[in-house]
């Protein structure tokens, strides 16, 4: 036998260890994302800290009492850990059960929804604060604000914006296709050489922007017109047809970073290219 070879069983066994690995750590990532909201990890990581110190002390000390109340504890933490996060849970089998088609066809529905809402609010100058939830979770700000649980819906968000109704203050947060907050409080911008012109709302969407990936949409109340911000960046002013077209590259599409930049760069060539080809 010429060179060195290896064993065919020895090859399967690495192979199979290295697919557990994937495996474990697949379920890992998928578990943490899931519990990537402030109450979730807090939880999950008072646990973690919590039995790794108790079993570090019962095993530096040899304390059989501790150690005892361990191995009774780990016996009974899966269902523990099923009965804190079920409602994480019940979201992860949820997602987990639809498909990315589906999931498109959805990202476009809720769009569509929302265009016709926020024309309908632009043209009678009903002022309205719209965020769309993307990776970054705001279950802090969802919990801080009126929970609610209902399919997106232009004329739910029209009465919701409605003036003097009990819910137009502040923001709508949208996560998937539910709203599942109203009235929420959104963090203001910090960044200090802001056009006066801005009115609170506006500061409020370039503020949720700074802090996570979200989406979000403004009504002017004065004025009646449409701006959008994401990652820092507000864009003013826009056309129904332009909200649309932001809408589908930042949500269905899910670009990230400096998107709304590059995406409102490439939108005002594309409407050079057009206004050359009519004239």
């Amino acid at each position: 036998m010429n060179g060195f070879e290896i064993p065919l069983a020895t090859i399967w066994s690495i192979a199979r260890t290295l697919l557990e690995i994937l495996i474990i750590a697949f379920v890992i990532y998928k578990t943490l994302y899931y519990l990537r909201s402030a109450r979730g990890s807090y939880v999950l990581a008072g646990i973690i800290i919590l039995l790794g110190v108790m079993s570090l002390l019962s095993r530096q000390l040899h304390l059989e009492v501790i150690t005892f109340l361990l191995n009774w504890i780990l016996t009974w933490l899966p269902i523990g850990l099923f009965i804190i996060f079920q409602p994480e849970i019940r979201r992860a089998f949820a997602q987990l059960g639809s498909f990315a088609i589906w999931k498109g066809k959805r990202r476009r529905e809720v769009i569509g929804e929302l265009v016709a809402a926020t024309g309908n609010m632009a043209r009678r100058k009903c002022g309205a604060l719209i965020v769309v939830e993307r990776r970054i979770g705001m279950q802090t700000l969802i919990d801080d604000s009126v929970k609610l649980d209902i399919k997106v819906n232009a004329m739910v968000l029209e009465s919701i914006f409605f003036p003097n109704s009990p819910l137009h203050d502040g923001a709508v947060i949208i996560r998937d296709d539910r709203i599942v907050a109203a009235r929420a409080i959104l963090p203001l911008t910090r960044v200090e050489n802001i056009s006066r012109r801005l009115g609170t709302r506006h500061r409020a969407a370039l503020g949720i922007s700074e802090d996570t990936d979200a989406v979000t949409i403004v009504v002017s109340e004065e004025t009646g017109t449409i701006s959008i911000a994401c990652r820092g960046v507000l864009h003013r002013d826009l056309a129904i047809s332009e909200l649309e077209s932001y809408l589908e590259k930042l949500i269905i599409q899910e670009q990230d970073d400096a998107d709304l930049a590059e995406t409102v760069q490439m939108l005002e060539e594309q409407s050079e290219r057009q206004s050359g080809e009519h004239l």
